[in-house]
C-alpha cells in the first residue's frame, strides 16, 4: 500500500482500514503458530501498512487539534 492511497482517506475510513489490517495480522499470526502460513513476508508488509495508516491518523488528529 502506498502512502498516496492513504492520504486521501478520511479519519473514519483510516480507522476502519487500521482495524481490518490488525485483524488480518491476527489471523496470519494464528496461521504462523499452527505452521500453516504460506507467505511469511506478508507479516512484514502488514506491519508497515499499519504503521503508515497510524501515522496518517496521528497527522490528521494533530491538524484538528491545532
Amino acid at each position: 500500500m502506498k502512502f498516496a492511497e492513504i492520504k486521501d482517506l478520511t479519519l473514519v475510513e483510516l480507522s476502519a482500514k487500521s482495524r481490518d489490517l490488525r485483524q488480518e495480522m491476527f489471523n496470519l499470526r494464528l496461521q504462523q503458530a499452527s505452521a500453516q502460513l504460506e507467505k511469511p513476508a506478508r507479516l512484514k508488509t502488514l506491519r508497515k501498512d499499519i504503521a503508515k495508516v497510524e501515522t496518517r491518523i496521528s497527522a490528521l488528529r494533530n491538524q484538528v487539534a491545532k
